[in-house]
């Protein structure tokens, strides 16, 4: 049975959307329109976005922002002035603090991710590789033999990346538990992608030609980043992270078949690995335009699917099922609007989300060129949420 909610404040102008009201600057108050059982005492020990997660009573869904929304801040691009190199920031302990701790400082979200790029272990693997401003990343020698295969080094996270551990370190020192810090990493397929387009594709020709003219040379390479990969989730656990998100970025461009052939098994192997030394370590899931896949998504045991805008919020819920927290899902382009705009797809999300395991989220990284006063507005109104 769903229930709708409905909120008030006492006090100053308001605008509504369905049985949500939001009036500035007060507190959103949700009620339920049935009865309920009456709420448990919610827990204060620990981050928002672990308790929501795990399923707890909360009193507002957590909120932050993918892609790290402190690089498109002024005080980045500023950094970016005197750090030109990408990988000298992302590889540098005291860089990526910094521009970690960017949007913290500012918006004080419920999740403060690490500043880093799904492709930092490659080096560690024996795969060079570089990101260039206007071109993205490069593949110096794009993996396309099975000799080359047998060339990728299993990958030693205190070995080849110890600022990831000591940047974590003190990031939990930092924020110290007002918001859960987050790491990241990418998926099997999708970093498999990149090594063998030699950096980012249009119609991704090259992976389905590996895919399905050599399976096994594909298969190799996949089964290599999947152990690779569960032990940098595992090192970043040890060393701060208290959720870690994984990123199948390139995933949806396989059908449903292929995804279960090539995708599915690599990331339900990595979640199986962390869960047995890391059983209470969340685990979120983001691949963009898995509308067609939530199914599928779902059969990793990762803790949390992050949907996309693509995906009616409800009908996701209803899809992947109540066991399952979800993220997400205001389209990153709702913040060009006004802010009553905003501030109205906020709440039809929220609602639609129900009360339970929902961490607030855009659909998707945010955009270059978001005005920043329409982030804080983001951040106030869900802050501003009460169930």
């Amino acid at each position: 049975m769903s229930i709708m909610y409905s909120c008030s404040v006492p006090s100053f102008s308001s605008i509504s959307v369905s049985n949500f009201t939001y009036r500035r600057p007060n507190r959103i108050i949700c009620s339920a329109g049935a009865p309920v059982a009456e709420r448990k005492a919610v827990n204060t020990t620990e981050p928002l976005l672990l308790n929501a997660v795990r399923g707890e009573d909360v009193d507002r869904p957590p909120v932050w922002l993918m892609r790290q929304a402190g690089r498109y801040m002024k005080s980045y691009q500023t950094l970016c002035e005197k750090h030109p190199s990408f990988r000298e920031r992302s590889e540098n302990v005291d860089l990526v603090v910094e521009i970690s701790l960017q949007p913290w400082k500012v918006f004080k979200p419920d999740g403060v991710i690490l500043f880093s790029d799904i492709l930092t272990p490659l080096p560690g693997m024996n795969i060079p590789f570089d990101i260039v401003k206007g071109k993205g990343p490069i593949i110096f020698d794009p993996i396309s033999t099975a000799a080359q295969v047998d060339q990728v080094r299993e990958f030693t996270p205190e070995e080849w990346v110890p600022y990831v551990g000591e940047a974590l370190t003190i990031l939990r020192k930092e924020v110290n538990n007002e918001a859960a810090v987050l790491g990241f990493v990418g998926a099997p397929f999708t970093l498999a992608s990149y090594v063998v387009e030699g950096g980012s594709s249009k119609n991704f020709s090259k992976i389905k030609t590996l895919a399905f003219s050599q399976p096994k040379v594909l298969h190799a390479l996949l089964e290599k980043f999947t152990t690779s990969m569960a032990k940098y989730i595992k090192y970043q656990a040890e060393n701060g992270a208290q959720a870690v998100q994984i990123f199948d970025s390139w995933a949806t461009e396989l059908s449903p078949t292929d995804f279960e052939e090539f995708s599915l098994p690599y990331l339900k192997a990595i979640v199986d690995s962390v869960k047995e030394t890391h059983p209470d370590l969340p685990l979120i899931l983001y691949a963009s335009g898995s509308g067609g896949l939530l199914e599928r998504l779902a059969l990793t045991g990762v803790d949390v699917v992050s949907l996309d805008w693509t995906v009616d919020m409800a009908e996701g819920r209803k899809r992947l099922g109540s066991e399952i927290a979800v993220q997400g899902n205001v389209d990153p382009g709702v913040l060009f609007g006004s802010k009553e705009f905003i501030s109205k797809r906020i709440i039809d999300t929220v609602k639609k989300a129900g009360n339970k395991k929902h961490i607030l989220n855009l659909g998707h990284g945010i955009k270059v060129g978001t005005p920043e006063e329409n982030v804080a507005h983001f951040f106030e109104v869900a802050k501003g949420l009460s169930y």
